[in-house]
């Protein structure tokens, strides 16, 4: 049988949906594909989801020169796909006890089992993406439910760039307007992806694989290089990027969706960094990676509009090794980064200030609104810092501007911890003012303008706690 048909679709009948009243969308189902011949697969863990075979990958971290350098990530993990419908369950075994295996973000599952030692069974209501932890950080399991694909194309359309399942090495893949780049379930593409134009897809079920290449010595300086107006990239798993991983520039109307970042093989591996960029969604993703997840850049004042805005983070699950999971304003030389709205995001995994909003060179970072975020924590020094800035990446050594900021529902809970919230800013002019702490909870303690952990310095004004105002 050829390999593209292997993908198998599990359904339990419609005899089922008959007897029980079920409707079509309520039917269980699930879709996998089987590993390309030739893929490298870990053994820690194996797999089912209703009984079929789920393939599970293997993906580095800290490759060379970052290698034996006093860092810990916690060595190479795992991680697996399958799209699914309906309610499912999925069976883990391992080698290694399960028996201490937690589940982060545990919302994301509706039920856990530890049937025994070497057994988890995960039942999904939903899609969703998680991960499997028998011993924190070292040796995870990255299980990613996707929902059903949609509006997948032809293969043999016009404007369709197609790999189907197996290994290719096309090392760069240059797109412009109007064309689709498929990568279908059960195949990894070893390579760049340059985005150049207009109404152009980027999507599959499949991985996108920079592993091959040195830190910084991929085909291209990014993995995913967007230049464009309406762009997508939707469905595919990113592993081993080289350098920044996403990143649109001069771009707008870009939307990432349901897309799984797997990395930390090498610094700098940035999740997505929109750079002078507007109206960019970030929606139903999974971001692992050593540098910041999400990096909003102003880097040039090249374009009729050279702004970061309209950028939107939700309903997301985000991990970071070493650096920050949102950093906004290093790098920035544009006139304004506004608008952000950060939303529905477990954080699961994070070392330095989670929320780093530092602008420098006269930039004004203003109406940011982080709502419902929840952490695990792990004994961070430090949460929050608004502070305009002048750093060694600023051309103009004159600080920026933090205004408008809100965080709403946002909760720490996990190990005992500084997590400090600092702001303070450069003089009187470039100031921090109006910022609003709206039912923000760090191991179950309200934060108040009294809490110990709240630093705040001088040239902050308009600084609230409690409901925002109308």
């Amino acid at each position: 049988m050829h390999v593209l048909n292997q993908v198998v679709l599990l359904l339990v009948g419609a005899l089922i949906g008959c007897s029980t009243g079920l409707s079509h969308a309520e039917t269980p189902a699930v879709v996998t594909a089987p590993a390309p011949a030739g893929e490298p697969l870990p053994t820690d863990y194996e797999v089912s989801a209703m009984g079929r075979n789920v393939a599970v990958y293997g993906a580095r971290v800290l490759d060379p020169p970052f290698a034996n350098k006093g860092m810990d990530y916690g060595g190479p993990y795992s991680f697996a796909n399958f799209d699914m419908t309906g309610k499912v369950t999925v069976r883990i075994t391992s080698k290694r006890s399960l028996n201490q295996a937690v589940v982060r973000p545990s919302t994301a599952v509706a039920k856990v089992v530890h049937e025994d030692d070497h057994t988890l069974v995960l039942t999904f209501d939903k899609p969703a993406k998680v991960s499997v932890e028998p011993d924190g950080k070292k040796g995870p399991l990255l299980l990613f439910a996707n929902p059903m694909e949609e509006n997948k194309p032809a293969t043999n359309a016009p404007g369709v760039v197609y790999f189907g399942p197996g290994i290719h090495k096309p090392t760069r893949i240059e797109l412009t307007n109007d064309q689709t780049l498929y990568i279908a379930a059960g195949a990894v593409v070893k390579g760049a992806v340059i985005a150049h134009g207009n109404n152009i897809r980027i999507t599959g079920r499949g991985i996108l694989d920079g592993s091959d290449w040195e830190w910084t010595k991929g085909p291209n300086g990014n993995l995913v290089d967007i230049r464009g107006t309406n762009v997508e990239v939707s469905g595919i798993t990113m592993r081993g990027a080289y350098g920044w991983t996403i990143v649109p520039r001069d771009s707008s109307h870009v939307v990432v969706r349901d897309v799984k970042l797997c990395g930390s093989r090498v610094q700098n591996d940035d999740g997505i960094d929109p750079c002078n960029s507007q109206d960019v969604l970030v929606s139903n993703c999974f971001f692992r990676t050593d540098d910041d997840c999400v990096a909003l850049k102003g880097l040039e004042k090249t374009g009729p509009n050279s702004n970061v805005e309209q950028i939107t983070v939700e309903n997301s699950v985000l991990w970071c090794d070493r650096a920050r999971i949102f950093l906004l304003g290093h790098e920035s030389r544009a006139a304004f980064m506004r608008q952000i709205e950060i939303r529905n995001v477990d954080i699961i995994h994070f070392t330095m200030t989670c929320f780093l909003f530092e602008p420098g060179e006269d930039m004004h970072l203003e109406q940011v609104r982080v709502q419902d975020v929840r952490l695990h924590g792990e004994g961070q020094h430090e949460f929050i810092r608004l502070k305009p800035t002048i750093n060694q990446y600023m051309r103009t050594q004159t600080p920026g501007f933090v205004s408008n900021v809100v965080f709403k529902n946002v909760s720490i809970s996990g190990g005992s911890g500084d997590y400090l919230v600092q702001l303070e800013g450069a003089t009187p002019e470039h100031n921090v003012q109006n910022v609003t702490f709206d039912n923000v909870v760090i191991l179950d303690q309200p934060l108040t303008r009294e809490s110990p952990r709240m630093q705040i310095g001088k040239h902050v004004k308009d600084l609230h706690f409690g409901p925002e105002k109308p």
